[in-house]
């Protein structure tokens, strides 16, 4: 499409607003090998490079916000293509892309570039340069290696897998990505938030010394339900009401707690050997909640002997808190929000972060990686995205079973949730029994390895 006619003082401004951006946000990222004296420059020429195209594959919510964000991290990227198993929701999904931008230059979708149905995601894919994952979490292992085996550099959502065979295949993909110079982000964006990089910096400097314990939480209200519709399929109601199937979703432990999981295992610095918990439904047991829980609580143990004890929790009218908070041999770490706050035993303040204004790291991670992309850079999130995958598929373990689970035993798992080669016509992996109930996993009865 032709230029929409900004003055050049606007197109000057939009230049000087992104590079100030940009410079705000290169602290350093997990994962992200960064050459800072180059960052500037990249940036700069960015409308002298190739125009990067972009495949949208997935087009719910968390899809639709990635996909904007993705357009406006860098000056010289366009939307070409986009799949989702339902068409209302790519419909609706292209229509709030376009609001979002509030204009068409970018948006560069035709009709026959719209791809519905299990097979539009390698369609979508074969048409770009950057692919962006965000479909249900059970689809991401196929996805990403089909990515990753064509050339495509990846923005993935967490987590990257239900089930371990799909860990496992995860691995693999990012051994490749790695060897071939691929740049791969993971949707575990507080790797790009300033306050947690900020606490990074003070845990390498040992100001609280050895993390010996710590807790981690994501306790709130849940999420949306949708009801069954007249005429559906199982595998449509499964499929439109993701959430509360494991073989999409994986539970709430994997598809939200992983966040403050993964804080644990970063800023410990390794991942656990073994888990144990408990956890069950108490409040959210209707048939439209199908099999997952509603609390659990686990305590992961680490190489180093430290201890977390990670709780997560969908109760409406409890308390509500998303944030970690770590010990160590000096003092003690904690994040909430924006917020790092790092004390001394004593009580005395060794370090506060304040992050009001700091920029958004969902916006971050999308600038790194169009940057490295630029740069020739590799940033390669895909192996920790699997392992803290896999580590909180190990407390789901935990908590389904009763049992202590093994690091080393979890990973030889396969137990596989997600069926190859879905199609309409195939059978749902999970069924309900005649009364409409799915079956819900049992301490002590269920099979979990």
């Amino acid at each position: 499409m032709k230029n929409s006619g900004k003055n050049q003082n606007s197109t000057d401004q939009e230049k000087k607003s992104r590079r100030d951006f940009v410079k705000k946000s290169a602290l350093f990222t997990g994962g992200a090998m960064l050459l800072p004296n180059l960052q500037m420059n990249a940036m700069v020429n960015v409308l002298n490079d190739k125009k990067l195209k972009i495949a949208l594959v997935g087009c719910g919510g968390r899809g639709t916000g990635a996909a904007v964000q993705a357009l406006n991290a860098d000056d010289n990227v366009e939307l070409v293509a986009m799949a989702d198993a339902f068409e209302d929701r790519l419909q609706s999904s292209f229509m709030n892309i376009a609001k979002a931008l509030g204009e068409t230059k970018k948006l560069n979708v035709n009709e026959k570039h719209k791809f519905v149905g299990f097979d539009g995601a390698k369609k979508a894919m074969d048409l770009a340069d950057v692919v962006i994952l965000a479909t249900p979490p059970g689809f991401r292992p196929e996805h990403f290696a089909y990515a990753i085996d064509n050339g495509k550099h990846v923005f993935m959502e967490k987590p990257v897998a239900t089930d371990v065979p799909g860990v496992r295949k995860v691995l693999a993909s990012a051994k490749k990505a790695k060897e071939n110079k691929l740049n791969v982000v993971v949707g575990l964006q507080r790797h790009y938030q300033d306050n947690y990089l900020a606490a990074i910096d003070q845990l390498k400097k040992d100001a609280i010394g050895k993390i010996v314990s710590g807790q981690v939480y994501w306790n709130s209200g849940g999420v949306w339900v949708r009801e069954r519709k007249p005429g559906q399929t199982e595998l449509e109601y499964q499929m439109r009401n993701w959430y509360y199937f494991n073989w999409l979703c994986g539970d709430h432990i994997l598809e939200q707690h992983i966040h403050n999981i993964d804080v644990a295992n970063w800023f410990i610095g390794e991942y656990p050997i073994s888990a144990q918990g408990m956890g069950g439904r108490q409040v959210r047991t209707g048939k439209d909640h199908g099999e997952i829980y509603d609390h659990h609580f686990v305590e992961f143990t680490y190489p180093s002997g430290a201890v977390i004890a990670s709780q997560c929790r969908h109760q409406p009218e409890t308390m509500s808190r998303v944030s970690e908070f770590f010990q160590g041999t000096k003092g003690t770490v904690s994040t909430e929000g924006d917020n790092t706050s790092i004390k001394g035993w004593d009580g005395s303040t060794i370090f506060e972060h304040r992050g009001k204004d700091d920029p958004n790291p969902y916006e971050v991670e999308h600038v790194k990686l169009f940057e490295s992309i630029r740069n020739g850079g590799v940033i390669a999130d895909g192996e920790n995205g699997a392992k803290s995958t896999m580590t909180a598929i190990m407390g789901r373990m935990a908590t389904y079973s009763g049992k202590v689970v093994k690091w080393d035993d979890a990973m030889a798992s396969n137990l596989v949730l997600v069926p190859e080669n879905l199609s309409w016509d195939s059978p749902a992996p999970v069924k309900p029994n005649s009364d409409g109930w799915y079956e819900i996993p049992t301490p002590g009865k269920t099979v979990v390895i």
